[in-house]
C-alpha cells in the first residue's frame, strides 16, 4: 500500500465564519480577559440553543466539573459515583475536592453508565454506611446515557447528578438536549470537539442560585467591594472574551457540523457494516447523537486483526485514530478505588477504536481509511472503487 505523507487527523477544528472578526474586535477594544460582550453573548446563545435556564462560560470542561462538584458541596471523604468508562478529566476533579470516586461500569446499548449497576452500587454503599454525595454520568462519543432511568434512581435516593456532556454538544433524547438532564451539566469546547473555543467549557443549570454562585466562584470569589475582598475560596475558571468570541462564531455552524459528522458516520457504516467482526454503536429509539467520533468494535477472531493492530496500521499510513477510553478502574491512579461492574467497559476498551471524523474529512481521506481496513480484512478492492 502506498504510504501517504499528508496527515489525516482524528478530529480537526474548522474556522470558517466570524471567528477572526470577533477576535479582532475583542483585541481592538482591549477586552481579552474575563470581561467583555462576547462572554455574555456566548452564554445567552448557549442557553437559547439548548433550552437551559442558565449557562456560565468556563475555561475548560474539567473546570466546569470541578465547579459542579464544589456547588454540590462535595468535600473531603465524600463519595461520588462516577462512570468508569471515560476520560480521566471526569474523575480527577472528584479528587481535587478530597472526595473518593466509586467507579460504575457501563451497559452495551449506549456504552455509558449502567442504571442497574448504579442502583446496585448505591444500595451496597448505603449498606456499609456510605451515602454517595453525587453521581457523575458521561455521554461518551456523543451518545447520551439512559437518562430516564438514571434520573429515576437519582430522585429515588435523593442524590444529585452531574451530566458530563463534554463530547455530546448537539446530541439529544426525544428533543431534550444533552447537558440538561442532570442537576448540573457541563460542555467542553476543547480543540478536538465538534465546536471549539480553543480551550473552554460551560456549566448548565436551571438553578439560578447555583449559576450565580458558579459565576462568582469562577472569578476568584471576588465580592462586590471597591477593593479586592474575598470571604471564600474561589477559582480562576472564567472563560476569556477572545475564546467566547470564537465560540459564538462556532455556534453559527453547529447544526451543519452535527449533520456532517452524522453523514460521516453513515458513510463509514455503509462500507463497513457488512464486514464480519465489525460492529457500530447504533442509536437507541428516540436518541440523536452528534456522532462526534465514529467508533467501531473489532472482533479479532472474525476480522483477523485487533483494534490495536488497526490503530498501528492506520498510523503507518499517517492516519490518526484512537482506542476507546481505558476505564478508570484499570488505570494505575484509580486501581484502588471501589468498582462495581460486569466487565463491559473493559471489553469495550479492548475491542474499540475511533476513526477520523473531522467535519472536513474528504471522500479521498475516508477512502484512505477504508483502504487500510479493507486490506487488513483481506479485501484487495480499493475503497475508491467501492465508493463509486
Amino acid at each position: 500500500m502506498e504510504k501517504h505523507t499528508e496527515r489525516i487527523h482524528l478530529s480537526f477544528p474548522e474556522f470558517q465564519g466570524n471567528e477572526l472578526s470577533h477576535v479582532m474586535a475583542a483585541m481592538d477594544e482591549g477586552k481579552i480577559s474575563t470581561h467583555g460582550e462576547f462572554i455574555e453573548a456566548f452564554e445567552q446563545r448557549l442557553a437559547g440553543l439548548f433550552q437551559a435556564e442558565h449557562v456560565v462560560a468556563i475555561n475548560s470542561g474539567t473546570s466546569a466539573i470541578h465547579l459542579a462538584l464544589h456547588l454540590l458541596g462535595v468535600g473531603h471523604g465524600d463519595e461520588v459515583l462516577c462512570q468508569s468508562f471515560t476520560f480521566i478529566a471526569s474523575t480527577n476533579p472528584i479528587v481535587y475536592q478530597g472526595a473518593n470516586p466509586v467507579l460504575v461500569d457501563s451497559e452495551r446499548d449506549t456504552w455509558n453508565m449502567c442504571p442497574d449497576i448504579l442502583e446496585e452500587t448505591i444500595k451496597k454503599r448505603l449498606a456499609i454506611g456510605k451515602r454517595p454525595k453525587a453521581i457523575l454520568v458521561v455521554n461518551l462519543f456523543g451518545m447520551p446515557a439512559k437518562w430516564g432511568r438514571i434520573r429515576e434512581i437519582s430522585q429515588k435516593y435523593q442524590i444529585p447528578v452531574i451530566e458530563d456532556a463534554a463530547e455530546a454538544v448537539g446530541s439529544a433524547i426525544r428533543g431534550q438536549h444533552a447537558g440538561t438532564f442532570g442537576d448540573l451539566g457541563i460542555f467542553s469546547f476543547n480543540g478536538n470537539k465538534i465546536i471549539t473555543t480553543g480551550s473552554g467549557g460551560a456549566l448548565l443549570t436551571d438553578n439560578r442560585f447555583m449559576a450565580k454562585k458558579a459565576s462568582y466562584l469562577s472569578t476568584q470569589a471576588k465580592l462586590d467591594y471597591p477593593h479586592y475582598e474575598h470571604s471564600e475560596l474561589g477559582f480562576n475558571y472564567k472563560m476569556n472574551n477572545i475564546a467566547a468570541g470564537i465560540g459564538l462564531a462556532q455556534l453559527e455552524a453547529l447544526q451543519d457540523r452535527v449533520a456532517r459528522r452524522r453523514f460521516i458516520y453513515q458513510r463509514y457504516k455503509k462500507y463497513l457494516q457488512d464486514l464480519p467482526g465489525i460492529q457500530f454503536l447504533d442509536e437507541p429509539q428516540g436518541y440523536f447523537s452528534n456522532r462526534w467520533l465514529t467508533t467501531l468494535l473489532i472482533q479479532p477472531q472474525e476480522t483477523g486483526f485487533s483494534a490495536r493492530e488497526l490503530m498501528l496500521t492506520l498510523g503507518d499510513q499517517n492516519i490518526e485514530s484512537r482506542l476507546l477510553w481505558k476505564p478508570m478502574h484499570l488505570q494505575p491512579l484509580y486501581r484502588q478505588s471501589p468498582f462495581y461492574g460486569t466487565g463491559v467497559s473493559a471489553a469495550l476498551f479492548s475491542q474499540g477504536i475511533c476513526l477520523p471524523s473531522s467535519t472536513g474529512l474528504s471522500d479521498a481521506e475516508m477512502g484512505r481509511v477504508l483502504d487500510v481496513i479493507f486490506s487488513l480484512h483481506g479485501d484487495s478492492l480499493r475503497a475508491s472503487e467501492k465508493m463509486l
